[in-house]
């Protein structure tokens, strides 16, 4: 190739660090910038890509006419002021979803974007996934007949109450609305009615755990479950995670252990069953079709910012609802510090919190993000990992530097 694609990554916290790692092995980028609010963070970006220039002031890429994309990998709240400096500046962007900590700033956003001539990417990751397409093809061949019902399942114990994304929202909104966005992707509708009820695990004042379920505007009905409530003191740690497709003649489903990915479908002609790698984040396949779409001057198959923002206005609405329906309260704060001083003991699980208190001593390797192990907050590697303390920002900007 020629020329590659000059980007700029603002957030080396985990999320950043992974898409670094892809965007190393990809022949469509060129890593021009990279920029943390931390020290230590900016330390390793420099031994990351020793190439790149290494700052603490976004301006040096938002100024940079040689620059023609931006990665924002920090939280919510941060991302609309850096989603309009990026699109002043006339570069696209590849982003963490949501695109805003609420539902009205991100419909802002939305609009600014589509009148605009940047193309911008959000990582809805599951639309990257190679076994999704596969249900959606199988699907399509009218092997299961009308798609009639969707069921979606997401429960691992995961993060705890204190350890998330606080711009994020409860789980339901922060993981949830991947799930939210799954079923209308399948169901190719648009969501119509719904109800949700929610539990306020071990007292805490948000539902760790909520289901909704409803209909589309096609009439196809789903239920969606979401709860990092699943067996946290348990000995054996595991999960419950599956897509299940069920139409009029035949069914298509899959599950996965974050390792790897089953699809099994039963159709009226044809049985498929495969079993491949999960993939994580798919961070790989996100900056390869979006790299490939700049270069051809047309959307090739990435997420979209619409996508994202009627995926995060649903899910909130879900949560909203789940909160109305007052949900009840099982268990106690004290079971609650019990697991949180649990977790801070793992080396290695779902979800897991525990931040070092300063950056990897190595680089992640290129083309190797952090490993799949359940969520956006999970720990590093057992042989990147901390003590095992708890992770605290000492202010809400070096906590969006990190992150």
């Amino acid at each position: 190739m020629a020329s590659r694609i000059r980007i700029g990554v603002i957030g080396f916290g985990r999320m950043g660090r992974g898409f670094v790692s892809v965007l190393q092995q990809s022949p469509y980028w060129e890593i021009a910038t990279i920029c943390d609010a931390q020290p230590g963070a900016r330390e390793l970006a420099s031994r990351t890509v020793p190439t790149a220039r290494i700052t603490a002031d976004p301006q040096d890429i938002f100024k940079d006419p040689t620059i023609s994309a931006v990665g924002l990998y920090t939280l919510a709240d941060a991302r609309p002021q850096q989603i309009r400096q990026a699109l002043a500046a006339k570069k696209h962007i590849i982003a963490e979803k949501p695109i805003a900590a609420d539902s009205k700033t991100e419909w802002e956003l939305c609009k600014a974007i589509e009148a605009s001539d940047r193309f911008v990417a959000v990582n809805l990751f599951n639309r990257n996934a190679w076994y999704h397409k596969e249900i959606q093809a199988f699907i399509a061949e009218g092997e299961i007949g009308d798609l009639a019902i969707i069921r979606v399942c997401h429960m691992t114990p995961g993060h705890m109450p204190t350890e998330g994304h606080e711009p994020e929202g409860p789980p339901f909104h922060d993981c949830g609305m991947h799930y939210v966005d799954v079923a209308r992707w399948y169901a190719k509708s648009e969501y119509k009615t719904y109800h949700a009820q929610g539990l306020r695990m071990w007292n805490y004042k948000d539902p760790w755990w909520v289901q909704a379920h409803g209909t589309f505007e096609n009439g196809i009905v789903f239920d969606i479950t979401q709860g990092f409530v699943y067996g946290h003191l348990a000995r054996e740690k595991t999960h419950n995670c599956y897509v299940d497709c069920i139409g009029t003649r035949g069914i298509a489903r899959m599950h996965h252990d974050f390792k790897n990915a089953t699809v099994e479908c039963h159709g009226v002609n044809h049985t498929l069953r495969k079993t491949g790698l999960f993939n994580d984040k798919k961070l790989d396949v996100m900056v390869d079709v979006f790299g490939r779409s700049i270069l051809a001057g047309k959307n090739l198959g990435f997420p979209t910012v619409r996508d994202s923002v009627i995926a995060s206005e649903v899910a909130w609405a879900m949560l909203k609802d789940a909160v109305k329906n007052k949900p009840p309260v099982r268990g106690t704060k004290s079971e609650m510090q019990a697991i949180l001083s649990h977790r801070r003991t793992l080396r290695e699980g779902y979800g897991l919190p525990v931040r070092p208190q300063e950056c990897p001593t190595e680089p992640v390797p290129v083309g190797l993000p952090p490993r799949a192990c359940g969520e956006e907050l999970c720990g590093l590697p057992p042989q990147q990992q901390s003590d095992g303390r708890a992770w605290v920002a000492d202010s809400k900007e070096n906590l969006r530097g990190v992150c």
